[in-house]
């Protein structure tokens, strides 16, 4: 029989296109100083729409990156994948010639896909008066595995490349992914991550119809509010975020930097419902408990959580309830903070984000805050350290970070502050 010996996983690379920041530097400083993305639409007119913000990026331009030339080729989920993934690449030095690029790989989740050429394909048909003419990229533009090869076809990669799909668990997913196809010897590094771009007319039309968007449309800023009492939906936002997972001697013989270490992972359903959570935390709990498991962890070994709280009514109070069943008193000990209340939620993009917020957490020893709560709601505990209003300073060994999604998906992952 064969015996496999685990591999030590490593962060060499992180990159980040967020609603608060156009990079890993300016998104880290503005997360930890509290600063809201929300604001009025201004992707289309939002007038008759029952929400009319969203967490849009500020100051993009995708021709500071490619070619407009190319760029028309790509939907926008696939441009955010390229511009994270260039930084997180170019930050981990896997671009450099001499490494063996068969090894790299790439995993990129997104749980849209093209949601605006889909859009602007089925508006252009039906105006047209039903005759069937499409742009030829319609297909290479919408499919959700196209970020990945767009990647690979960049930079070379020839390693595993796939797409992973669990709604807002799905780049949480490529992460538990990339970690054990790198612990278990089947890639050296693998970049891995996830973008999306839906802020359509019928991305937020289609969440407003599962009222599931906050309407808060008199004060945007605050409409991501956690745990609070007057809390009615999440936020939309877009964007992506890459990291690059790397085998602990392979980082070492090329003398990469690294950042953290990623420990543990865990994938579980709920089985319950297709748009709400367990209203227990089941599903969560069990996830949770098995990542800290695969991490070779015990409770009182984590520091932080960034929860998946997307401000939600029923959402919120089931994942505190999961925390506390896991962690039992060990829960007043540790930080939580639901960094969507800054961000909004990215969707597929959300567990890629926060598990960037999680990495500089330990590298920092810093929690980043919880804002916008003010009177916890019905359900929400008064003992715990939400890390409400502004970051705090604290030992963080150990971060945790949760994403559930629609289809009852949860993943979680678990990552540690780098010792050598």
């Amino acid at each position: 029989m064969r015996t496999i010996s685990l591999k030590r996983v490593v962060v060499t690379g992180l990159g980040a296109l967020t609603p608060i920041g156009n990079d890993v530097n300016t998104f880290w400083k503005n997360i930890k100083a509290g600063t809201s993305g929300a604001a009025p639409i201004t992707r289309f007119d939002s007038t008759e729409f029952k929400t009319k913000f969203a967490c849009e990026l500020k100051g993009f331009d995708i021709e500071k990156f490619m070619e407009k030339k190319e760029a028309r080729k790509m939907d926008l989920f696939t441009q955010y994948a390229m511009v994270a993934a260039q930084e997180a690449i170019e930050n981990a030095g896997l671009h450099l010639d001499g490494i063996d690029k068969t090894k790299i790989g790439v995993i990129w989740a997104s749980g849209n896909g093209g949601m605006q050429t889909f859009e602007d394909q089925i508006v252009e048909f039906t105006n047209g008066g039903f005759i069937p003419k499409f742009n030829p990229f319609f297909i290479p533009k919408l499919i959700s595995d196209i970020a990945a090869g767009q990647i690979a076809i960049k930079y070379g990669f020839m390693g595993i490349n796939f797409c992973t799909v669990s709604a807002c668990a799905s780049s949480s997913s490529a992460l538990v992914d990339a970690f054990n196809y790198i612990r278990l010897g089947k890639a050296k590094a693998i970049v891995a991550g996830g973008s999306e771009a839906p802020i359509t007319r019928a991305g937020i039309a289609g969440f407003n119809a599962l009222k599931a968007l906050s309407t808060r449309n008199e004060d945007p800023s605050v409409a991501s509010r956690p745990f609070d009492a007057d809390r009615d939906g999440f936020v939309m936002g877009e964007g992506g975020g890459a990291i690059i997972l790397e085998e602990y001697e392979h980082a070492v013989k090329r003398g990469a930097t690294i950042y953290g270490e990623m420990i543990g992972g865990a994938m579980t359903a709920d089985a319950y419902h297709l748009t709400a959570t367990h209203p227990e935390g089941l599903g969560a709990k069990m996830g949770m408990e098995e990542a800290l498991e695969d991490a070779g962890l015990t409770i009182t070994d984590v520091d932080y959580i960034n929860a998946h709280a997307t401000s939600t009514p029923v959402g919120d109070v089931s994942e505190l309830k999961a925390i506390t069943s896991t962690f039992g008193d060990h829960t007043q000990k540790l930080n939580i903070s639901a960094t969507k209340s800054m961000t909004g939620h990215l969707l597929g993009a959300a567990g890629a984000i926060e598990a960037i917020a999680c990495i500089k957490a330990t590298q920092e020893d810093i929690v980043p805050p919880t804002i916008n709560t003010g009177t916890l709601g019905e359900g929400i505990p008064t003992n715990l350290n939400l890390t409400i209003g502004q970051a705090q300073q604290r030992t963080v060994n150990v971060a945790m970070s949760n994403t559930f999604g629609f289809g009852g998906h949860n993943a979680i992952v678990v990552f540690t502050k780098y010792k050598g």
